[in-house]
């Protein structure tokens, strides 16, 4: 079997059959490097999710520094008056 020319009708079918194909298989390995990269980011999305909940629990259960701040002065002055009464 001798090969076609370049110019033949079915070499050029048989060469667009084969750059078809290419196309495919590159699109396919696109397709799931696209999927396993969503999958990350929805994986990533949950984490984030959990640790901004975490923090807002935390920051709901701390004492804000002001406030001890004016219990310990108001503290203070009860000792101070306590003292100085006696």
């Amino acid at each position: 079997m001798t090969a076609p020319t370049p110019s033949d009708p079915a070499a050029v079918t048989l060469e667009l059959e084969r750059l078809r194909r290419s196309v495919e298989v590159g699109f396919a390995k696109t397709d799931g490097a696209l999927a396993l990269l969503v999958q990350r980011s929805d994986q990533t999305d949950e984490g984030l999710k959990d640790h901004e909940q975490r923090l807002a629990t935390l920051e709901r259960s701390r004492w804000p520094l002001p406030s001890v701040a004016a219990l310990v002065a108001l503290a203070g002055l009860l000792v101070s008056l306590y003292t100085a009464a006696q």
